[in-house]
């Protein structure tokens, strides 16, 4: 039944999981809780995964291991498997407007914001547009590139270095640091190349370079009757290839007038989109304190577990709620959290040389601790697949204080056990236990400094 611009019903009653992974089983997990059926969809590869065992149904994808990507196909599965509502996880096709729009267009709930506020914020440009002509700042730049040979008199009123950035798409694919006019000229036409082969478009837009900055995000809540909740924020700086490595909430950085600043600009924002659902807003803070919004998720986060060791809060379970077209639960946005969580994503990659350990779990042992949280789909038996994103699991810890979190996370990776394929805990290990961690001292180089350090 459509209501407005929404497919509603008056309960979801089977969902169908549009995902792989530990993400797929996160969902699968919460809607049991609910009393919600499930269906999975796999690959050959993954035809013995852990989704597929724990849903109530499931329905192959083919031997294509990309076939996750596959639109028609998994619509097909949604309509035909007689599901009240899809949910799209992260990754893969969850931002995909074109996605969303084709499960509605199949009479299914879309569990995720409107089709036609997905494909807005598609464009990382049309975001800043919008956050400026509201007072929300951005990182000065050129959203219009000119000819290359204009760009010489352009970036100069910005000054070096640069970012050369996607307007469209994700994952840290695009990304280029340019440091002199020349640099630019060399890599532009190849960076157009990449972004149009990853995404379909070849616009790019050029963002000030700003250096050790923090990466600060935050989870939105919002429900179609205008209420917006945040419940509090993440600290993401530590990243390698733009991709995240450690998460921890609240941040060891923001204050409390920090917080009501960044809560004020959000809940503008999203309000004046008309924003549905789980959202994340990313910022980043300079070295002189001041936030720039970057870009909105619009989707659930990899890292939303540690929002929801501090807040008690299931951010699946209230998805769906909101996807039924109920109000939400909690209406005043979380000042005030139970203690500190850090998350540390385990990747099956080679430590040492960083490149992806694909092969089969002879055996595994997780660590049985008070407090502490593992989302994963292994277990002895499991093959890791070399097509897809190297992350396996992700390990998360509580503790009263940011010292305790971090004790925990250190004994939790420490007693996680995994035979027939290497991972990244070593590497984990020593980032949690290095002295500028311990002191909160992180930004979105640490990696690299963490790296050429020979730590």
């Amino acid at each position: 039944m459509f209501h407005g611009l929404f497919t509603v019903v008056d309960r979801i009653r089977k969902v169908l999981v549009a995902n792989r992974g530990e993400i797929a089983v996160r969902i699968i997990r919460t809607c049991r809780k609910l009393g919600i059926k499930t269906v999975a969809i796999y690959t050959s590869v993954d035809s013995e995964a852990m989704h597929v065992k724990l849903a109530d149904d499931a329905y192959s994808l083919g031997s294509n291991p990309y076939a996750y990507l596959d639109i028609g196909r998994i619509s097909d599965i949604a309509k035909k498997s007689s599901v009240d509502a899809v949910h799209p996880g992260y990754g893969f096709l969850s931002e995909n407007s074109r996605f969303a729009k084709a499960v509605e267009d199949v009479g299914c709930v879309w569990i995720g914001p409107p089709w036609h506020v997905m494909e807005m914020l598609e464009s990382k440009t049309v975001v800043k547009k919008l956050a400026g002509s509201i007072g929300v700042p951005t990182v000065p730049g050129i959203m219009e590139l000119p000819s290359i040979g204009e760009l010489r008199s352009a970036v100069e009123k910005i000054g070096f270095p640069l970012l050369l950035k996607a307007d469209r798409g994700g994952g840290g694919r695009g990304i280029r640091i340019v440091r002199s006019i020349e640099e630019l000229e060399r890599v532009f036409d190849l960076a157009r190349e990449e972004v149009r082969t990853a995404f379909g478009s070849d616009k790019l837009f050029i963002e000030k370079y700003i250096p050790r900055a923090r990466h600060i995000e935050l989870q939105i809540l919002s429900d179609r009757y205008g209420n917006v909740v945040v419940m509090g924020e993440r600290e993401c700086s530590i990243q390698r290839k733009y991709q995240k490595v450690i998460e921890e909430a609240p941040s060891p950085i923001v204050s409390d007038g920090d917080r009501r600043y960044l809560y004020d600009l959000a809940i503008r924002f999203m309000r004046s989109i008309g924003y549905v659902n789980a959202g994340t807003m990313e910022f980043i803070r300079d070295e002189q304190g001041r936030f720039y919004l970057i870009e909105v998720n619009k989707r659930i986060q990899v890292e939303h577990p540690v929002t929801e060791m501090i807040t008690g809060i299931d951010i699946v379970e209230h998805q769906i709620k909101i996807a039924e077209g109920r109000e939400l639960e909690i209406r005043e946005s979380v000042y005030t959290f139970d203690g500190h969580a850090i998350e540390a994503r385990v990747y099956a990659e080679d430590p040492e040389r960083l490149i992806p350990s694909p092969g089969t779990i002879t055996w595994i042992e997780f660590p049985n601790l008070s407090n502490v949280r593992i989302d994963h789909a292994l277990s002895p038996g499991t093959t890791i697949p070399p097509f897809y994103d190297p992350m396996i699991a992700k390990v998360i810890a509580r503790g009263a204080t940011r010292e305790e979190a971090r004790q925990r996370l250190v004994q939790a990776l420490s007693s996680f056990r995994i035979e027939g394929i290497k991972t990244s805990i070593p590497l984990l290990i020593k980032i949690l236990t290095f002295s500028e961690f311990i002191k909160g001292n992180t930004h979105t180089e640490f990696m690299k400094e963490f790296i050429a350090g020979g730590h």
